[in-house]
């Protein structure tokens, strides 16, 4: 199974003007984050985790050129945002998309997307198709995918465990049940936004114990905001089997 970062940042912290924080002028491509999503490649399927505001940038810069489904965290805009973006997908290979959510981000997806579900349609209008997830394992082609609920501050959303890989992103706390099955993970990804505490988010240190709780041979950490610091600095502070991810990392798990 293929894994890329298509994007490791957040909209959390991040100006919306010109900065000159040393992260925001760093010349080191690594701090140079889009909005978080992963791409999960396995026997010639191709699957995104969330689709945010620089959906259609990471697709070209990915150069994604076929997209069998779409999954979702949960609905907020910095990891929905981009679905509009799905449309040259759908021409491509002339069907709707499958997206797998719980029936809350449906209807998120519905009021926000209100034109794609016009009884009404305009021509060249994404199509989606919707398939509802719980907390419970479901497939993807063949693939089984156990999702792992976690809250993001009183928000419950999913991470997903896919055979040895489990990622999470704003989240944090979990649950004893669901660490349970994240325990024997090859690779695990916490997000980690920043190292001053933070009402819905792990900040870095809580995200390094509970990395260390979980034992999973290597840990990376996504959902960065700016504040964290520059990557090589805050790269060289972890420990042994501790990462920070980047945008277009990859890996074999």
């Amino acid at each position: 199974m293929k894994i890329s970062f298509l994007g490791t940042g957040t909209s959390q912290g991040v100006p919306v003007i010109a900065c000159h924080c040393p992260v925001c002028t760093s010349g080191d491509i690594r701090d140079k984050r889009l909005r978080s999503s992963l791409l999960v490649e396995y026997d010639g399927h191709t699957v995104v985790i969330d689709t945010g505001p620089d959906f259609r940038f990471q697709m070209l810069r990915a150069k994604v050129e076929k997209l069998d489904a779409i999954v979702y965290t949960h609905e907020h805009k910095d990891h929905v945002a981009g679905l509009d973006d799905i449309r040259a997908f759908n021409y491509q290979e002339g069907k709707a998309m499958k997206i797998f959510a719980d029936l809350r981000v449906q209807e998120a997806i519905k009021t926000e997307f209100a034109y794609i579900f016009n009884p009404i349609r305009y021509p060249g209008i994404p199509l989606v198709d919707f398939h509802e997830i719980s907390n419970a394992p479901f497939s993807i082609n063949n693939q089984i995918w156990n999702p792992i609920q976690v809250m993001h501050y009183k928000l419950p959303i999913f991470g997903f465990r896919i055979g040895d890989f489990t990622y999470i992103t704003d989240a944090k706390s979990i649950g004893e049940k669901e660490k349970e099955k994240i325990k024997g993970s090859k690779v695990l990804v916490l997000n980690a936004l920043q190292k001053d505490k933070h009402i819905s988010h792990f900040t870095l240190s809580e995200a390094i114990s509970l990395g260390r709780e979980l034992e999973a041979e290597t840990t990376y950490f996504t959902h960065i905001s700016h504040k964290l610091g520059k990557h090589s600095d805050v790269e060289n502070e972890l420990p042994y089997s501790f990462h920070l991810a980047f945008d277009q990392l990859i890996l074999d798990v």
